[in-house]
Parts: structure tokens; C-alpha cells; sequence
């Protein structure tokens, strides 16, 4: 995930009609069969966007055969005061989900790689075992009790990051997970639920063991990036679906998601159209041949953005202000934090102009074949 709080955060609505929020299916999908395993993380191309303007790129993007999207909440904007919901973002976003047939992957954030939270105010910054159980579990029934389409939880995301140097915090979280765990499936028995590692930095950093420590729930997902610790593509398509293939050796036995999986396009960090769309082909070769073992694949993302606006140092959500870690021995965290937003930012398959890229005919091609 590479700190995707700070490229995927529900963009500030220019126009929030009250009466539009849950928006009824619309008749124009009706022919269109959707495929709910393959998923595509729908965005706007920047920060400020009307209600029509989403409108049309959820139709646009969900005109591929998608079935499924993901949805970013975190809990300082949907709870800032205890006890009291502000759904005025969520119920846009998940109102254009419902319209367009997707099922949603939910991704609340407890743990963001290497910080956690963003918590509410009220809160304040708990430690991992300074989480309260019992509000967590409150925040996610209310959520889960209001949007029925979301039919999986990923609660920790880039969780190999916040483990790297803190294994003995593992029980704390493996304990809390559970508890959770049990009292959400108590209520809402049919939503799975997992965490998220980042493949590429599990295999550069030998952070295998952290996966297979953290392996809990009903799934297990992985965000993935076919590049170097600097940020930098550095796989050919083909090297990138053997890193993919990994997966099954490091966890045998449960259902694997694809929480976020991308190339991107820009040549500041060496892809290329060309490169996309083989990388795209391919991955939709892997997800055939591995179809039984998957549960959901989400493709991220679906349009470009506007050049820093994909990562900033200091990442302000809702009330809560994010610094990004980042640097090597090789780069200076600028160095590495510059290649991080080129890379997400270039990583749709639609460009911010709104032209289609040949990715975008490949995804379109290969979910069509699926269905």
C-alpha cells in the first residue's frame, strides 16, 4: 500500500445533494453483467469534484463489467465526536457503489503501515494494545449495519510495516483482531474479514514470517507494486507475476485478495502505456489460471491524478495530520516520497484528461472474456 492514506482519501465533494446520497440502481447498467471478484478503485483525477462528475466516473468505470470497488473510512472523519456519525462523504460514495452494482471492500483504518489510526479526537493516539475493543466494534457494526453492499473488512493495511521492527506487539494485535473478529461475525455473519500486506515490501524487506504470523480471519490481502525500495519499477510484467505467484507458497491455505494491484505508467519511474497493458494481460492470465484460490481482485486505480496531489509529506485527514516515513540508504525520504507520488499518480488506466489508455482496452477486454 505505500501509505495509500495518502493517495486514495475520498475526495472533498464540491456538491452533496442530501436527496442524492443513496442514488436508486439506474436502468442503464441492467444489460451489464458484473464480475464481483474483479474490482477497480474508482477516482477523480483531483481534490475538488461535483456529484455529477463522480457520477459519471463510476459509470464509466463500472461500464468495464466490474462488480466490486473499495471504499477508504477512517474513523476521525466518520466519527469525530463519540457517538455521533458523519456520513455525508460515505453515503455519497457508497450510494454511487450501490447504483452501479458494485460490492464494496471496506478498508477502516487501524493500522496504516507503520502509524495507526487515524483516530478521532476523542480518542486521542492509542498505543496497539490502547485500542478499545468495545468502540471498534461499535464503529464497524454501525458501519456494516448501514451499507449492505460491503461484503469485506480489511482493518490493518501495509500491516507487515507496522511489525517490522515491533514483533513483539504481533500477540497484542493477533488477540485484538480475534476478539473483533468474533463479535463482528456474531452480528453480520456474512462479511469476511482480513488484513493487507504490501507484497512487494514483504518480499524486499524478508517479511514473509509477518505474514504468516498475521495470517488471521477469512482472507488474506495484498496491496502490490512490481518496484524497488526506492519506488522505482524495477520487474519486467513476467517477474512480476513470479512475485505474485509467491503469495500461495507464503499463505496455503486461505483465500487471497488483491486488495490494490498496479503498474504505472510513468516514465520518471520506468513504466510505460505498453508495459501496463502486458502487466494487465498477464495478471488477468494469473487471476484464470488461479481463480479458485482468489477472492477478489481490485485493480488500483482507476483514473490518473493531478501530480502531487498523490502523496504529500505531511497528509492532513480529516483532523488528523500523517507524516510519511520513508528513505533508504540509497534516497533521501524526499527522493523516495517524489517516485511514491509519481508512480500513484500515473497509476490509472484512464489519463487525466480522460483519455483512455491501452490499459484501460486491456481490463476492459480481459473482464469481458471472464464474464
Amino acid at each position: 500500500m505505500d501509505k495509500r492514506i495518502l493517495g486514495i482519501i475520498i475526495p472533498v465533494l464540491v456538491i452533496i445533494i442530501a436527496s442524492l446520497l443513496f442514488i436508486s440502481p439506474s436502468s442503464e447498467n441492467t444489460t451489464q453483467k458484473n464480475n464481483e471478484n474483479i474490482g477497480l478503485v474508482i477516482n477523480s483525477p483531483s481534490s475538488s469534484v461535483s456529484l455529477q462528475q463522480l457520477d459519471k466516473f463510476f459509470t464509466d468505470a463500472s461500464s468495464t463489467g466490474i462488480g466490486r470497488s473499495n471504499v477508504y473510512i477512517y474513523w476521525n472523519i466518520i466519527e469525530p465526536v463519540e457517538g455521533k456519525f458523519d456520513w455525508s462523504q460515505s453515503d455519497v460514495i457508497m450510494g454511487l457503489n450501490e447504483k452501479n452494482d458494485l460490492k464494496v471492500t471496506l478498508y477502516f483504518s487501524i493500522i496504516n503501515g507503520d502509524t495507526l489510526g487515524p483516530f478521532p479526537k476523542w480518542i486521542g493516539k492509542p498505543t496497539l494494545n490502547g485500542i478499545n475493543e468495545d468502540e471498534l466494534v461499535t464503529v464497524l457494526d454501525t458501519i456494516l449495519s448501514r451499507y449492505h453492499i460491503v461484503d469485506s473488512v480489511i482493518i490493518a493495511g501495509e500491516t507487515e510495516s507496522q511489525f517490522r521492527y515491533n514483533e513483539k506487539f504481533i500477540p497484542v494485535y493477533q488477540e485484538l483482531f480475534s476478539n473483533v473478529y468474533d463479535r463482528i461475525k456474531q452480528k453480520h455473519p456474512d462479511i469476511q474479514i482480513g488484513n493487507s500486506f504490501a507484497l512487494h515490501q514483504v518480499i524486499n524487506k524478508n517479511l514473509k514470517h509477518i505474514v504468516t504470523d498475521l495470517a488471521l480471519g477469512d482472507f488474506v490481502a495484498f496491496s502490490y507494486t512490481p518496484t524497488d525500495n526506492l519506488n522505482e519499477i524495477n520487474k519486467t510484467p513476467e517477474e512480476a507475476i513470479i512475485e505474485l505467484n509467491q503469495i500461495f507458497e507464503i499463505i496455503p491455505n486461505k483465500k487471497i485478495g488483491f486488495f490494490e494491484i498496479s503498474w504505472s505508467t510513468s516514465n520518471f519511474v520506468n513504466g510505460d502505456y505498453i508495459s501496463q497493458q502486458d502487466f494487465i494481460e498477464k495478471l488477468f492470465n494469473f487471476y484464470g489460471q488461479n481463480e479458485s484460490e482468489i477472492k477478489f481482485l481490485t485493480w488500483y486505480r482507476y483514473i490518473d491524478q493531478e501530480i502531487d496531489t498523490c502523496v504529500v509529506k505531511d497528509q492532513n485527514i480529516g483532523d488528523q495530520t500523517i507524516t510519511v516515513g520513508g528513505g533508504s540508504s540509497l534516497g533521501t525520504s524526499e527522493h523516495v516520497i517524489e517516485r511514491l507520488n509519481q508512480y500513484n499518480c500515473n497509476a490509472g488506466i484512464v489519463t487525466t484528461d480522460q483519455n483512455f489508455k491501452s490499459g484501460w482496452n486491456e481490463f476492459k477486454t480481459q473482464i469481458q472474456m471472464l464474464n
